[in-house]
């Protein structure tokens, strides 16, 4: 599951200050050393998460997939607010309408995906959730090539069900693909709160939101269940795990890695998590859903490389027309 880092890509990048006469010109974020530090924060964030969802697959049982959630975003809310310590005075209703549909956003992602994992395997759980962020960058992009990104997605569901879903539990398939929406819908209104408030401020604030809506489901699954010491520390474990960490990672690596490039590595999360499916809940995959999973990440990998090259076409033909040139 993709993480609230995506929030930051609005915001402008940093500047940085040109390099001396001479020195030696920085490569891109994937060809030097130095660009290894992002690239690692990213990889590091992911597995976090994945192994924070495979985490919280073991602690069902003893909460269930509701309380499971909201410990994860009482826990992460708490932190994050420590931190951030977001100020409350001087946003518009607008602002607040936004970090409101920001947290309602992130809950369903959270609740929808647990219900999936509490059915399905992780590795194709994650699987149809990336489905969500792929449709919307097909359905942004409008470009024809995308078609065949769409069908390449559409092949590997395909097989990930076995030709039907006779191999996965078809209500958890359809929770994992809820969750996929929200994620698309969470992407959308994540840039939205990150043009509105500073640093972090809106992911604490929508967290917090989250928090306060699912704590009641939580409380009418699980009850006095919550307040058992191991259940709260594992809670608070996977909280993070899957919140804190990767967040606090990705925002690091966002400062000096382009968007683009978060974009296609976020791709790999599918192949991660059945790699924590794995390693932690001895789920292994067989041919035909490795092949599944592999399609799908062909897929989203593709149609971010089409968005990017799209975005540097336009780029292109503008510095062309401001010069004369073009034509």
């Amino acid at each position: 599951m993709t993480t609230p880092g995506s929030a930051t890509t609005s915001q402008p990048a940093t500047s940085v200050a040109p390099a001396p006469a001479g020195a030696p010109r920085r490569l891109g974020p994937l060809g030097s050393p130095g660009s290894l530090g992002p690239v690692g924060l990213v990889l590091a964030g992911g597995i976090s998460v994945q192994f924070g969802g495979a985490l919280a697959v073991t602690l069902m049982p003893r909460a269930g997939a509701l309380g499971v959630v909201a410990l994860r975003l009482l826990v992460a809310a708490v932190v994050l607010l420590l931190v951030c310590r977001p100020r409350l005075r001087g946003h518009s209703p607008t602002d607040w309408g936004t970090v409101v549909v920001f947290g309602i956003t992130m809950t369903g992602m959270n609740g929808l995906f647990y219900q999936a994992v509490d059915r399905i395997p992780l590795g194709p759980a994650v699987t149809l959730e990336v489905l969500g962020p792929l449709a919307l960058s097909v359905l942004a992009s409008r470009r024809a090539i995308n078609a065949v990104w769409a069908a390449l997605a559409l092949a590997g569901v395909f097989l990930l069900g076995g030709g039907g879903f006779s191999s996965l539990d078809p209500t958890g398939a359809a929770f994992a693909l809820g969750a996929g929406a929200m994620w698309a819908a969470y992407i959308v209104f994540s840039a939205r709160t990150g043009r509105r408030f500073p640093q972090a401020d809106g992911l604490a604030l929508a967290m917090a939101v989250g928090a306060l809506l699912f704590l009641p489901l939580g409380i009418a699954e699980s009850g006095a269940k919550l307040l058992d010491p191991v259940t709260l520390g594992l809670g608070a474990a996977v909280a993070l795990l899957s919140s804190v960490l990767p967040y606090t990672l990705e925002l690091l690596a966002l400062r000096r890695l382009p968007a683009s490039t978060f974009a296609i590595l976020m791709s790999l999360e599918p192949a991660i998590a059945a790699a924590a499916g794995f390693l932690v809940l001895d789920q292994a995959l067989t041919a035909m859903q490795a092949a599944a999973i592999a399609l799908v990440i062909a897929a989203s990998m593709g149609a971010v490389r089409t968005q990017v090259g799209r975005g540097r076409g336009r780029k292109k033909t503008a510095a062309l027309e401001s010069t004369g040139l073009e034509g």
